[in-house]
């Protein structure tokens, strides 16, 4: 297998689940998140400090996501696409994503939805996620502690 299949290749979910799983035990940022509302949509927008590697959610609907600055790689269920400003992926549901930024970016995604608590998109937009490190509002959540009380410790 050459260099460019292998990075061409799509990761399967138990390859991104067990990266998610390794991220875990590193540092984490908190990101910069923003959120907003009009009547029957959801938008939170995101900057990601060059470096960044996230491991999204798994999403019950679709939705667009859109490079809104810089470049960022995603690994989609076509496999990986370069995004840079301006470009917008249709994201399917059921996909679990990981995103690189290569760049300082901001991705931005929007939902269709009446909903305007944060807990309640996720609760209607999201599959449920005991080892996602961030919360509803994309704060960081004490992951470590949330793992040990779930294996008893």
């Amino acid at each position: 297998m050459t260099e460019l299949e292998i990075i061409n290749e799509t990761p399967t979910r138990d390859q991104i689940d067990r990266l998610q799983s390794e991220m875990v035990k590193m540092p984490q940022v908190e990101l910069q998140t923003e959120h907003y509302f009009v009547p029957g949509m959801y938008c939170r927008r995101v900057f990601r400090p060059a470096g960044t590697l996230i491991v999204g959610k798994i999403h019950k609907h679709p939705h667009f996501f859109l490079c809104a600055k810089g470049e960022i790689i995603a690994w989609t269920e076509n496999g990986m696409k370069k995004l840079q400003a301006g470009d917008v992926v249709e994201c399917q549901p059921g996909t679990k994503r990981v995103t690189l930024a290569t760049q300082d970016s901001i991705g931005v995604t929007i939902h269709k939805t009446e909903e305007t608590e944060l807990e309640k998109i996720e609760l209607e937009l999201v599959e449920p996620d005991e080892t996602s490190m961030f919360d509803s509002g994309n704060k960081l959540k004490n992951i470590i502690d949330d793992m040990k009380k779930l294996e008893g410790e």
